[in-house]
């Protein structure tokens, strides 16, 4: 078998463990130096200059959604308090008014005379969760400034009059109609 020239050495007794070692660390320290040349070291600069531009940008995105959820948070928080501070209270009224919510008929009890505020378009049916409540209609404006879709029922009356040109103008609709 083939000795290296160290074990060769170290066998005659001319080096010593301690010399052999530090030879062996020197060496390993050129090649390291050698592969680093100024151009690599160079290139390596620019990829990590690369790479923390890159880190940049995502933790900016990271940082704009962030914000973005948190003003989405803000709004809802916002239009919760709308609801609770100004809704109708809940007296169950005997009569049902009827309305459509995601392609589904839904059925609120009001009383008669929210019925005709509701018909008139002074009252709105907004969505708290899985809930209805009744708010005025200037709440339910300031409600569909922040997320439309939860605004339900917001009737807008024109008090323009009736079109000239409309076959059916002399049959007046009652308030009270049901559907």
């Amino acid at each position: 078998m083939a000795k290296t020239l160290q074990e060769q050495l170290l066998g005659a007794g001319l080096v010593d463990q301690k010399k052999a070692k530090a030879i062996k660390q020197q060496k390993r320290k050129q090649k390291k130096q050698q592969k680093q040349s100024p151009e690599s070291v160079n290139a390596q600069a620019e990829r990590l200059a690369e790479e923390r531009l890159a880190k940049q940008e995502r933790d900016r995105a990271l940082n704009r959604q962030r914000q973005e959820q948190a003003r989405e948070r803000e709004i809802l928080a916002q239009i919760r308090q709308l609801i609770v501070q100004h809704r109708l209270p809940k007296n169950e009224g005997d009569t049902a008014y009827q309305f459509v919510d995601e392609k589904k008929i839904r059925k609120v009890y009001v009383t008669p005379a929210q019925q005709d505020h509701l018909a008139k378009g002074r009252l709105a049916i907004v969505k708290s969760g899985d809930e209805y409540e009744i708010v005025p209609r200037v709440v339910a404006e300031k409600i569909a400034q922040r997320n439309a879709s939860l605004v339900i029922t917001c009737n807008n009356k024109d008090e323009s009059g009736p079109d000239e040109n409309d076959p059916y103008a002399d049959y007046k609709i009652p308030d009270d109609l049901m559907w």
